[in-house]
């Protein structure tokens, strides 16, 4: 339970101290004398979203400490253990929250440095926060929902099914891109197997362009050097001298040489060799002279083989040298296609799954639902009448849709009906209900939603809004019954009958520049119960009329 709450600087709270008992407490005070700074307060220590404007003016930051004491059983030790504050269950539970004037703000728990988010899970664990405009949200569906899966303790339930919800629409986004992917290269598809059907008959050959045009140039070229080749091997034939020429030096050397003793040896030697190798270069033009053949069919068939590598190298953009490996790469974007098609079957087969599972706990969490709502509808029936709604009715409606209609919070349209009299049918509470009606609907479900919680602390913020008489009388002593049963309970009001029904009375008064908080003593709290009934006057009359309320508080 809430033990104490230090404030300093927070809104017109310079600094105060609020010790805390078991039971029921009362908050009162006049309109606007500050009540709900000291809700704000709390809000901000347990981890709820900070505001630079509840920053007193003129100071940099504001300060709230909560202090808890808590049992060794209290769900809140695992979460404290499993974020290593602890090692083994506490006692007391200090929360502290720093709030700068430029937005910035630091959470504590026994001293040590947390994140908020980790400030806020806490205190979610500790205390339970009903606002003064939450019997409104009642007519929210998603709120229904989210009270009917908070006395079933569907968390867990509705978690796994979120899970599963937002596992199956990622596999439907996957199997979607990869469709959407496939569409687009269906043309790609197309090209590549044409192209690739293409270059597979044209077969090109690294380094066979420039040879091509080599042989083309030859050919295109036959019959003039052909003719260029039998002339100059006609000048080196015998008809045209050269033999002949050297043969004839040959032999005059020859002659001389027999007078000249050795002296012409390397002579002779040199033109003998030259009359060899004039005879072999001969013989060799001969052989290329025969080779060169001037065909015009074969030029024809290297000119198309040319042209044809040229025009294909044209259309990809690339060079003739490039064409063999460009085969590779159009049969490796063809193959990831043909892949894709593949993919895309293993990627329907995972959806289909996905949302099979989703199926499967969506409904197992919409059985579970059913079930409580039967229990919820129970409890809740039971709670209306001490809170003098006499005849009134209430019931679940649970509407469920198929599985490709559902959504994160599984398959249910929750919807809480309400009958306030008497043989009416009930109708969505939202059309049957006063303001008054909704406030003690909203406390009946939130009786009987909590009391299975384990929260040390449960605030309620104006709760019997619209309500008075005997009616504002019933609230409180269910308030009243709702602390007996190891329950704190903090109450803002402003009706005596329910503030007449707390086992400790807060007194909340503001002046310009500040606002105070009194532990009120019997004597003065009477006075203030007075206050409540008659107004600033206080009358015999109110006096004795708290004093008959108080009593009853005694004497239940």
């Amino acid at each position: 339970m809430l033990v104490s709450l230090a404030i300093r600087d927070i809104v017109l709270i310079d600094h105060a101290v609020l010790d805390w008992s078991g039971g029921f407490t009362a908050l009162t005070g006049e309109t606007g004398a500050g009540k709900s700074v000291l809700l704000d307060a709390l809000s901000l220590a347990t981890g709820q979203r900070g505001d630079v404007g509840l920053v007193r003016q003129g100071c940099a930051q504001g300060e709230v400490s909560a202090c808890f004491e808590i049992a060794s059983s209290h769900c809140v030790q695992t979460t404290l253990i499993e974020a290593g504050l602890t090692e083994s269950p506490v006692t007391d539970i200090i929360l502290r929250r720093i709030q700068n004037k430029d937005g910035r703000s630091r959470a504590f728990c026994n001293d040590k440095p947390i994140s908020v988010a980790l400030l806020r899970q806490i205190g979610s664990q500790l205390v339970e926060i009903h606002g003064q405009h939450e019997s409104q949200a009642l007519t929210d569906a998603g709120t229904q929902r989210d009270l009917l899966d908070a006395f079933g303790a569907l968390a867990g339930d509705v978690k796994k099914t979120g899970a599963a919800y937002q596992q199956w629409q990622a596999a439907q986004a996957a199997l979607a891109q990869a469709q959407a992917d496939l569409a687009d290269t269906t043309a790609d598809k197309d090209y590549l197997t044409h192209a690739l059907a293409e270059l597979a008959d044209l077969a090109p050959e690294v380094g066979e362009e420039i040879k091509l045009a080599q042989t083309r140039e030859l050919l295109m070229n036959a019959e003039k050097i052909t003719a260029e080749l039998n002339e100059i091997s006609q000048h080196l034939s015998d008809e045209g001298g050269g033999d002949n020429a050297i043969s004839a030096a040959l032999r005059r050397l020859e002659q001389v040489a027999s007078k000249a003793g050795t002296a012409l040896d390397g002579v002779i030697t040199a033109i003998d060799k030259m009359l060899i190798e004039t005879q072999e270069a001969r013989a060799v033009l001969n052989e290329a002279a025969a080779t060169i053949i001037h065909d015009p069919d074969r030029l024809q068939k290297v000119e198309q083989r040319l042209f044809a590598l040229r025009d294909m190298a044209r259309k990809h953009n690339t060079n003739c040298d490039d064409l063999a490996s460009l085969m590779g790469e159009l049969q490796s974007r063809l193959a990831g296609i043909e892949g894709d098609t593949r993919n895309i079957t293993a990627l329907e087969a995972a959806q289909n799954k996905a949302e099979a599972a989703y199926a499967k706990t969506a409904q197992a969490l919409s059985k579970a639902r059913h079930k409580a709502a039967i229990t919820l509808d129970k409890r809740v029936a039971a709670e209306l009448p001490p809170l003098k709604l006499n005849g009134g009715k209430f019931h679940t409606q649970i509407d469920s849709v198929a599985p490709e209609a559902g959504g994160i919070y599984g398959l249910d349209k929750v919807q809480f009906e309400a009958a306030t009299n008497k043989g009416v049918t009930p109708a969505p509470i939202a059309k049957i209900a006063s303001g008054g009606e909704l406030a003690r609907f909203m406390l009946a479900l939130k009786v009987v939603v909590l009391e299975g919680a384990q929260h040390s602390t449960l605030i309620f913020d104006e709760v019997d809004a619209g309500v008075g008489g005997a009616v504002a009388e019933a609230v409180g002593v269910r308030l009243h019954n709702l602390a007996s049963n190891n329950a704190q309970v903090l109450v803002v009001t402003h009706a005596p009958q329910v503030a007449a029904r707390a086992d400790q009375h807060y007194l909340v008064s503001k002046t310009s520049s500040q606002t105070a908080f009194s532990l009120l003593p019997d004597n003065e709290r009477l006075q203030e119960i007075a206050r409540m009934l008659s107004g600033a006057s206080i009358t015999a009359e109110a006096v004795a009329a708290a004093k008959r309320l108080l009593e009853a508080k005694v004497g239940s």
